[in-house]
This record gives C-alpha cells, sequence and structure tokens, in this order.
C-alpha cells in the first residue's frame, strides 16, 4: 500500500501539472498536523470497506468508529483494531463524536437522509468532510451543503470515485481535446440483478439498534422487519433509488464527459415490473436530459436485469460527430471511429474489482480518491471533486426522480436546475424534517 500511495502521488501530481485537476478548494486549516485522524459515520457494509481504506493510507488514522447499530460498532472497532494494531473510540450519537477535538475530518456513509444533514453538523464543528453519493437525500439539502462548504471553509469530498481514477481523467481530456469531434450525447447504464425484498412486518425493534436515532433527520415512521440495513434504499423517505445509488457516478461522468451543468428539460419512464413487494422505487427506469448548447444525456437502471452490455453491467458512452468513447464503469475507456473501427484500446494499469460490486471499484482504485481528499485537506494537491460539482451531479438524478414520481416533463432554470412553473415537481425539491432536525445554513 506504501508503494501504491507513492505512487499515486507522484501520478497526481503529474497530473495536477498537465492541469486535469480543475478545482483548487481554500482550505481553512493547511497547518493541520500531517496525520490526519478521521472518524467514519456507518459502517454496515460500504462505511467499514472506507475505514480500512483509510486506515491504510499513510498519516491517516480511523480514530473513531460511529454507528447506531452497537454490533456493528464492535465489529468494524475490531476489525480496525486487527488491522491496525490501534482501537479505534466507539460512538453511537454523530453529535457526541463531533464534539472531540482530536477529530479532523467525518467519513460518512450513513443512509441517504444522514447524508446531508451529518456533513452539515461537521461543518458547524469546523470538520472537514468525505460524504458517500448521494450528497444529499433531495436537491435543497444539497443546495444548503455547497453553501455551508464554503461559509465554514472546510474541504467537502462526495464519494464520486471516477473523479480520481488516471484513465478516466485521461479520457475526459481527450474528449475535451475534441477526439471525437464536438460530444453533443451520452448514454449511461447500471445493471443488477436485485431480489424482492419481500412485505415488511412491523415488528420490535432489534435491541442493539437505536432506530430512533438512526431515523435521525426524518420524521418517524415504524420499524419494519425488511428495512435495515440495505433495503431502505428504495424507500422515498429514507433513501434515493437506483438513479442514486449508483446513477450517480455514471450521470456524474457524463456531465463532466459533455462539459454541462444544470438541464433544461428532463424526463423520466420506468415502474416497479419485477416484483410486487413493498419496494417503492422504479426497478426500471430510464431519465433523459437536455441541456444547452444542444447537448443531452439518458441514464438507464435495470435493477432486476443484470444483462451485461458492452461487457459490462455499467458504464457510459460518448457520441460525437467524429467517434464514440466507451468507459465501462471502471478506469478503462476505449474510442472508435465513425463506422465503429477501435483505433485506441487504454486500459488501467492498476487491479480493478468488477464494476458492480457494492463495495466499489476496488481498494487500489477507491483509494486515489480518499488519498486525493487527505492531501487536499493537507493543501499539498488540488481538490479532484469539491462538493460544487458533486452536488450538480446529484441534482440531475434527483430531478429524475421527481419527473417519475409526478409523471411530468420537467422544465428547469440552467443556472441552477430549479424546476419552473411545477408545484408538484417544487414541493419535492425539499423535505420535512423531525422537529428539531431541521437544516440550517
Amino acid at each position: 500500500m506504501q508503494t501504491l500511495n507513492r505512487r499515486t502521488f507522484i501520478r497526481q501530481s503529474a497530473l495536477a501539472g498537465a492541469g486535469l485537476l480543475l478545482y483548487a478548494p481554500t482550505i481553512g486549516r493547511t497547518s493541520i498536523a500531517d496525520k490526519l485522524v478521521v472518524g467514519v459515520m456507518g459502517t454496515n457494509s460500504r462505511g467499514h470497506y472506507l475505514a480500512r481504506m483509510y486506515a491504510q493510507l499513510p498519516n491517516v488514522e480511523v480514530g473513531y468508529i460511529c454507528d447506531v447499530d452497537e454490533t456493528v460498532v464492535q465489529r468494524t472497532v475490531a476489525d480496525i483494531e486487527k488491522l491496525t494494531g490501534k482501537k479505534p473510540r466507539a460512538f453511537k450519537d454523530v453529535r457526541k463524536l463531533l464534539e472531540e477535538k482530536g477529530l479532523d475530518a467525518l467519513v460518512i456513509a450513513a443512509p441517504d437522509h444522514w447524508h446531508a444533514p451529518a456533513a452539515l453538523l461537521a461543518l458547524k464543528a469546523g470538520k472537514h468532510v468525505y460524504i458517500e453519493k448521494p450528497c444529499s437525500h433531495n436537491p435543497a439539502e444539497g443546495e444548503i451543503l455547497s453553501a455551508a462548504a464554503e461559509k465554514y471553509n472546510r474541504v467537502v469530498q462526495m464519494g464520486n470515485q471516477r473523479r480520481s481514477f488516471p484513465k478516466v481523467m485521461e479520457a475526459m481530456q481527450q474528449l475535451h481535446a475534441g477526439s471525437i469531434g464536438k460530444v453533443y450525447f451520452a448514454k449511461g447504464w447500471y445493471a443488477n440483478a436485485r431480489k424482492s425484498i419481500g412485505t415488511g412486518k412491523l415488528t420490535g425493534v432489534p435491541t442493539t439498534l437505536d432506530y430512533d436515532l438512526w431515523q435521525g433527520p426524518a420524521p418517524r415512521r415504524p420499524y419494519r422487519h425488511n428495512l435495515i440495513h440495505y433495503n431502505w434504499h428504495w424507500f422515498w423517505h429514507w433513501g434515493t433509488g437506483e438513479a442514486l445509488n449508483n446513477g450517480t457516478h455514471e450521470i456524474d461522468v457524463m456531465r463532466w464527459g459533455l462539459g454541462v451543468e444544470y438541464p433544461t428539460k428532463v424526463v423520466s419512464a420506468g415502474g416497479r415490473y419485477v416484483f410486487a413487494d413493498d419496494w417503492e422505487t422504479p426497478d426500471t427506469q430510464t431519465i433523459t436530459f437536455e441541456f444547452p448548447n444542444g447537448k443531452a444525456m439518458l441514464w438507464e437502471g435495470r435493477s432486476c436485469n443484470d444483462y451485461d452490455e458492452f461487457k459490462s453491467g455499467r458504464g457510459v458512452v460518448f457520441y460525437g460527430e467524429k467517434g464514440t468513447m466507451v468507459v465501462p464503469g471502471g478506469d478503462d475507456y476505449k474510442i472508435y471511429e465513425l463506422g465503429g473501427k477501435l483505433i485506441h484500446d487504454v486500459k488501467t494499469e492498476i487491479q480493478q474489482a468488477d464494476a458492480t460490486n457494492t463495495m466499489g471499484m476496488g481498494e487500489k482504485l477507491d483509494s486515489l480518491h480518499l488519498q486525493n481528499f487527505a492531501d487536499a485537506v493537507r493543501g499539498k494537491v488540488k481538490h479532484t471533486s469539491p462538493i460544487a460539482e458533486g452536488h450538480k451531479s446529484t441534482v440531475l438524478p434527483q430531478l429524475g426522480n421527481i419527473a417519475w414520481r409526478t409523471g411530468q416533463t420537467l422544465y428547469c432554470n440552467p443556472n441552477n436546475g430549479h424546476v419552473l412553473n411545477n408545484k408538484a415537481a417544487t414541493k419535492l425539491w425539499s423535505r420535512e424534517y423531525e422537529k428539531g432536525w431541521e437544516m440550517k445554513l
């Protein structure tokens, strides 16, 4: 890992010199000690994976583990202690964790309804934030979070890891340099074969789980047996569906490659087609976006059919005047000329996992993004993924979900993404909160 990180630093420095690392945040505390101490919130699955990766980065210490499930906390603490030889402190309530003066940054991998509220609490406490995608449960939260990062002058990075993948960065440079001419359309997809979640039964809350704290900012709902720890993704009250659970990645790359920000028009179709159960969000969905200057993109999600398009369960295709570029989910890309002849086949030098692995693309690739965050906090490198950009890529699938939920075509302000002249859609721009948990800048 030490060798990997030295190589990573050298590569990122070279890319920065080439102008590929485009964003440089203003950092309030550049005199931070060389050892970055992080706390990880929400460690049942992805958060556990992130904790392990952070613990293996040079001069980074996972000093704190926070989860509302006692079993999860203890399991993660034990694993990090075994990995590093040092036992992190355990917390159940993130508000108590944020009182710790020794904490430099909060890593958030809790359910979606917690992402922006926890990040705002951390910023107010003077901490830097790494936040898993999506950065918010609804567009209003993303706007507040973007403003808060600027107000409190801290680094906030979303987990859109492809922003730090070397070959994907190279591919974006190729697109912007005109490798396939003017790029006017992009298509992204995600496919999986998820099973039914059945019908939830109202049961007693497990004794190890603080369900009230798990709900946190969300208005209270009774506990059901098929909700925690993963199926909350498919309920609007807490989750955001496949469009944000996975589509955020492809939509972020498409927006990056097309060089667009907010749309002028959004249309979505789909439904819960495969199973009759409690799943509320679509298991099959298409979202089409139109942008100023004659550009458009389409995202397709198939949660219950994992046919591998382009031999990958996820990816992006860019269509230009002179050819086509395929970025099949990981850190590779291909360029075809008009007529379909393959003219460039670029493969990563870094071992990667299955592109649809729910844990991530593999530690070697994912650690590049985490290393960039750690070095950006220290003021050593430019930031590949500031929250202002993460917010834009989160708003797009959120608009897609709003279009699907209202059954209406959305017309938007291309300067900020706000929906125009549509009361039903505007109502879904934000959410109601449990009393005392409202997000206030």
